[in-house]
Formats: structure tokens, C-alpha cells, sequence
């Protein structure tokens, strides 16, 4: 017969074993000294960017990372931690985590996981301050079609200069004779 708390940390480690292999996104926090209140605050913003908190034993936790293969991301679970999952745009949910890391001390993003490779505190902090997808996207697609932008503009030029010479050759044609 199985206890009851070896079953809740078995389907913990498990949910923590599921969630961080099939998310594209996953950073540890700590968050010492956070009220409740607070955290439903954090949990909402996140949850608009498409991201969960999963809240787990750290025990349990780090064994469940370990058994996983996150040697790296198992380190960085230390105190009272929660991991951040999401296959949302890391860069948003990164910049979430880093502005209530500002406005609340005790709140510590300690590293994450990207595509399966791991960010340390300061790379996560980096990922932040990048621009969006969306907006990096945009970036691309302006670079890709300047080339074109700028041909097409030097045909106009040629047309518009044509133009105006038959313009002024029309004009001088206008002018009423002097006698």
C-alpha cells in the first residue's frame, strides 16, 4: 500500500517532469517574503501572456528535474521557488517576471530553460530586454523589403525627372510670342 504523501510527491514530480518537457519556455523563481495576494498578481499577469506557475516541494522539485536531465536548472532551485511554464513568447513572460523582480524584493528569477538549453540569471535578464516577436519580425520583414523599396524608388525618380523636363519643354511652348 502506497502512503499518501509518496503518491502527492510522485504525481508532484511528475506534473514538474511533464510540464517542463513539453513547454518551450520554463524559468525558476523564488520568491521569499511574497504575500499571496501578490503572487495572484503575478499569476494573472502571466496568465495573460500564456504562462502557468507551478508551485512544487523543492525537494521534490530538483529530484524531478534531475530524473529529467536539468542537472543546470535543478541548481538553481533554492527556498521557496515556483517554475514559470509557457510555449508563449519567452521574451514576454521573461519581462513580466524581471519587472515584478523590480517592484518586489525577495522575488528572484534564478535561471530557465529555452528550447531545452539553459539560461542562467543574467541571460534571462537579457531575454527581457529583447523586443517581441513580433516586433523582431516587423525588424526582418522592413530589412528584407528596403532592396526593393529603394529599386522602385529609383524608377520613380527617372519617370518623375522625364516628367518634368516635358513639363518645362511644355511651358516654354505656352508663352504667348513677343512682337
Amino acid at each position: 500500500m502506497i502512503k499518501v504523501g509518496t503518491l502527492y510527491r510522485q504525481r508532484m514530480a511528475d506534473s514538474v517532469k511533464t510540464g517542463v518537457s513539453k513547454k518551450s519556455s520554463t524559468f525558476v523563481v523564488s520568491y521569499r517574503g511574497i504575500s499571496s495576494a501578490k503572487m495572484n498578481i503575478l499569476r494573472k499577469d502571466l496568465k495573460r501572456k500564456k504562462a502557468e506557475v507551478l508551485v512544487s516541494k523543492t525537494s521534490v522539485a530538483r529530484i524531478a528535474l534531475k530524473g529529467a536531465k536539468y542537472e543546470d536548472l535543478a541548481g538553481c532551485i533554492d527556498g521557496q521557488m515556483a517554475l514559470i511554464l509557457s510555449n508563449a513568447d519567452a521574451s514576454e513572460v521573461s519581462k513580466v517576471l524581471i519587472k515584478f523582480a523590480k517592484d518586489y524584493e525577495g522575488f528572484i528569477v534564478r535561471g530557465g530553460l529555452l528550447d531545452g538549453a539553459f539560461l542562467s540569471e543574467d541571460q534571462v535578464k537579457t531575454l527581457s530586454d529583447l523586443p517581441t516577436r513580433e516586433v523582431l519580425l516587423a525588424k526582418l520583414l522592413g530589412t528584407m523589403i528596403a532592396p526593393v523599396t529603394r529599386f522602385a524608388g529609383g524608377l520613380n525618380a527617372k519617370t518623375r525627372d522625364l516628367m518634368s523636363i516635358l513639363k518645362q519643354k511644355s511651358d516654354v511652348g505656352e508663352t504667348p510670342a513677343s512682337s
